[in-house]
């Protein structure tokens, strides 16, 4: 049988180590074991880095730390460096804020498949059992089904469906272009898929559409979608909603995208 291929994690965070903390843990406790993580940190002080040092002992599996400056917000940019630190041939993005289940590595695996990318999804959590998760109260991993239908009928969670069944490779693909329903905190690709295109777009500053854009480039390089719900899940903990002055600029940007057919970033793994 041949060796698997390894898949690259890449974690983008930026001052939320309690967070980070959870999901690192979480990472570590995989059902799939040939992956490594990589934490692309956004301009952290050095509480992340400290943090990320006292879990590396614990990691079972190769575990990184790229940074850059806090000049704002630069999320596009991070996680190219994540890329270019990253060693798998197939790369997963995860928000530092988005708990992935045991077989989040073994379902994206599945699902992965030349030709496409995967559009992950993710269960909301309220913000008092996000507190209780970083408190070290509730471990979401090892939550009873009487558990989660309770935390569903509390309003602690906005889905429950996605936790009870887990549906086969079939039917996933869309025929049609969609850039609905894309989350940037849990997406897969093909590293060579992500070269052709230049990677994300640097030229994205400020909160929104940095991943719509790449999902639309992808498409206008031949890379279909698959949808990843009832299979990579992911529990996304509770935060303030960010800054989006940009997001009506980089909204349009997309749009013209979508219109002219672009394909790779100007500003991106590659100058």
């Amino acid at each position: 049988m041949s060796q698997p291929f390894t898949i690259s994690i890449v974690v983008s965070t930026y001052n939320r180590p309690d967070a980070l903390a959870a999901v690192l843990q979480a990472c570590f406790a995989q059902d799939d074991r040939h992956y490594e993580i990589i934490v692309a940190d956004d301009g952290s002080t050095a509480s992340t880095a400290q943090r990320i040092a006292e879990l590396q002992p614990y990691a079972p599996v190769p575990l990184r730390h790229v940074w850059q400056e806090d000049l704002g917000f630069r999320l596009a940019r991070v996680r190219n460096l994540g890329i270019q630190d990253a060693r798998g041939d197939y790369l997963i993005f995860l928000d530092g804020d988005c708990v992935p289940q045991p077989d989040f590595v073994s379902q994206h695996r599945k699902l992965a498949q030349r030709g496409y990318m995967v559009s992950g999804s993710r269960i909301l959590l309220s913000e008092q059992l996000t507190a209780r998760v970083l408190a070290g109260q509730v471990d979401v991993n090892r939550l009873t089904l009487a558990d989660k239908l309770r935390l569903r009928a509390g309003g602690h969670l906005n889905k429950i469906l996605q936790l009870l069944a887990r549906w086969p490779d079939v039917g996933r693909a869309r025929r049609q272009f969609s850039w609905r329903r894309i989350k940037g905190c849990n997406l897969a690709m093909w590293r060579s898929d992500l070269e052709r295109i230049n990677g994300f777009d640097e030229s994205f500053r400020g909160w929104g559409y940095e991943d719509s854009d790449i999902v639309v480039r992808l498409f206008n390089a031949g890379v279909m979608r698959k949808d990843g719900a009832f299979a990579t899940e992911v529990l996304h903990l509770w935060h303030p909603e960010s800054k989006r002055d940009q997001a009506s600029s980089n909204r349009e940007l997309v749009v013209r995208r979508i219109a002219d057919k672009t394909v790779r970033a100007a500003q991106g793994l590659q100058a």
